[in-house]
């Protein structure tokens, strides 16, 4: 019996070393450089910066399109292709400079005559309740529904791979991009680019204040509208 108790003495002796051993190196690895840590962190600091946004990495997936500068800080184009998303706002920006331009030409007295008596003496605001009243938002729907229609199958064409540039319908019966360079071209799909987005935030502004002051152009009197 002594001996019996002696070698379990023993043995649950050498079995807290081990235990307490086992407790010390884990604590030490906790010290312990991590391999993987470090190279991860170098490669997010060595990530190329934004130059909309210098604090956020550039979004890949920008990179080779007219008018990049890195700005995409939701990363939609990690989500959605690219080309559709460069179609959508060149469609956007071109429909705006052309809904500036309307908008602000009604309030300067421009009409297409002969116009309906349910037009006379609107302005760019109030045009739209005239227009439903006399039934030209029908015509509209139908027009633009057929216009989309068509640029749509473009479109899925061009994410199929049919090799369409973003935006390319054929339409330049001035010639502005015939026997121009690549550089050129690009310089003038750029400018297309910076008009449409400055047109986007135009068109805001200009309804905004024609609203609020309910005057003509250029839309600076005192603020009318009743909240």
């Amino acid at each position: 019996r002594i001996l019996r108790a002696f070698i379990s003495g023993l043995v649950s002796q050498g079995t807290m070393k081990i235990a307490a051993l086992s407790c010390l190196l884990a604590g030490a690895s906790a010290f312990t450089p991590s391999t993987v840590g470090p190279s991860r962190t170098s490669v997010s600091l060595n990530a190329e910066k934004s130059k909309a946004i210098p604090f956020l990495p550039a979004p890949p997936n920008l990179e080779g399109y007219v008018g990049d500068v890195g700005f995409d800080p939701l990363r939609i184009s990690d989500y959605v292709p690219m080309d559709y998303l460069r179609e959508a706002e060149l469609k956007h920006g071109r429909i705006c400079m052309l809904a500036w331009l309307g908008f602000v030409a009604v309030d300067n007295g421009f009409r297409v005559y002969p116009a309906p008596p349910e037009y006379v003496g609107t302005t760019a605001v109030t045009a739209h309740d005239a227009a439903c009243k006399f039934g030209a938002m029908g015509n509209l729907l139908i027009w633009i529904g057929v216009a989309e229609m068509v640029s749509w199958i473009a479109i899925q064409q061009m994410l199929q791979g049919s090799g369409r540039e973003a935006g390319d319908f054929g339409f330049d019966p001035m010639g502005f991009l015939k026997g121009k360079s690549e550089a050129e071209v690009n310089k003038m799909k750029l400018k297309e680019l910076k008009n449409g987005r400055l047109a986007m935030l135009a068109f805001s502004g200009v309804v905004t204040q024609a609203v609020l002051t309910g005057g003509g152009f250029p839309y600076t009197g005192e603020v009318t509208y009743q909240f």
